[in-house]
């Protein structure tokens, strides 16, 4: 075996910790794919004999690869909030390797959303350190900071993605059984499981470009609400709890692309309100992040 051999040996047995990497700073599995590609590209540039530590070495190109990206995104946002769902391609479609889909599936979409809220520095210092256990003393190079400051970043970016429940406890855990158990029923077009747990006054509205054609902003009633909700059941299983201005919520977002957010207002065991955010100013306006 030759160095060269030798080499893309070593760089295949990193090849799935940088992917993984990657797809966390990205949340695209194709641009994951493009990063560490360009990661094997600039490896090829580089005497090998010179690295003391090669899977290091191929981490922080990586990341400043993806640290690139982000800032570019940031100048020219691409993922855009908004986009009718038949628009937004599928970040692992049909025909990819089983190892691609099993990396888009890999993270949540509601994170995915918070961790696109983060600034490109927080977002690389929470990923590597919280999520890889990267020492802030090594992250500090890649985002040009002191390790001080680095581990500020990734505080920041912390409490940015658990957010600050508005509600107590007890209250935040019973709604999110209610809600949990609305999105199970609506992922499974049930229609009797939908409406028990809707309040029989319950009323549903919905940002105009989340209307199907033909369909009303405005559902009042829970046979209307659960007819409506049973016929978008394919939408339902894209959807998401998170937390949505401190309180329990929902979001549909494949690839990460936030589409709808929802909102609800429970009462007792029940589903008093809803609303379908799907506006893009509206949407920016919202506090996200995970629900815990």
């Amino acid at each position: 075996m030759d160095e060269r051999d030798e080499l893309a040996e070593l760089f295949e047995a990193e090849r799935g910790k940088l992917r993984a990497v990657a797809y966390r700073m990205l949340g695209s599995v194709t641009e994951a794919d493009d990063a560490v590609q360009e990661t094997w590209l600039r490896l090829g540039r580089v005497d090998a004999g010179e690295l003391d530590n090669l899977p290091g070495w191929l981490r922080t190109v990586v990341t400043r690869i993806c640290l690139d990206v982000l800032r570019s995104r940031r100048a020219r946002p691409e993922y855009v909030t908004g986009q009718p769902l038949d628009e937004v391609p599928d970040p692992a479609p049909a025909g990819r390797p089983e190892d691609e889909a099993l990396l888009a599936d890999s993270v949540s979409r509601a994170l995915l959303v918070v961790l696109g809220t983060l600034a490109p520095a927080e977002r690389v210092a929470f990923v590597l350190h919280d999520m890889f256990a990267v020492p802030f003393d090594q992250i500090a190079p890649i985002v040009e900071r002191t390790p001080v400051a680095t581990k500020k970043l990734a505080s920041r970016a912390r409490h940015k993605v658990r957010g600050v429940p508005a509600a107590p406890p007890a209250e935040l855990a019973r709604h999110r059984q209610v809600i949990s158990a609305f999105l199970t029923a609506a992922r499974a077009g049930d229609l009797p499981a939908v409406l028990a747990v809707l309040a029989p006054d319950v009323v549903r509205t919905a940002d105009l470009v989340a209307v199907p054609p033909g369909g009303s902003p405005v559902a009042r009633g829970a046979r209307e609400v659960a007819e409506g909700t049973v016929v978008l059941a394919d939408r339902s299983k894209l959807a998401e709890l998170a937390l949505v201005d401190g309180a329990v919520g929902a979001v549909v977002a494949p690839g990460g692309r936030l589409l709808f957010a929802l909102t609800f207002t429970v009462e007792g065991d029940r589903i008093a309100a809803y609303d379908v955010i799907a506006d893009p100013a509206r949407l920016r306006e919202l506090d996200l992040a995970v629900l815990g």
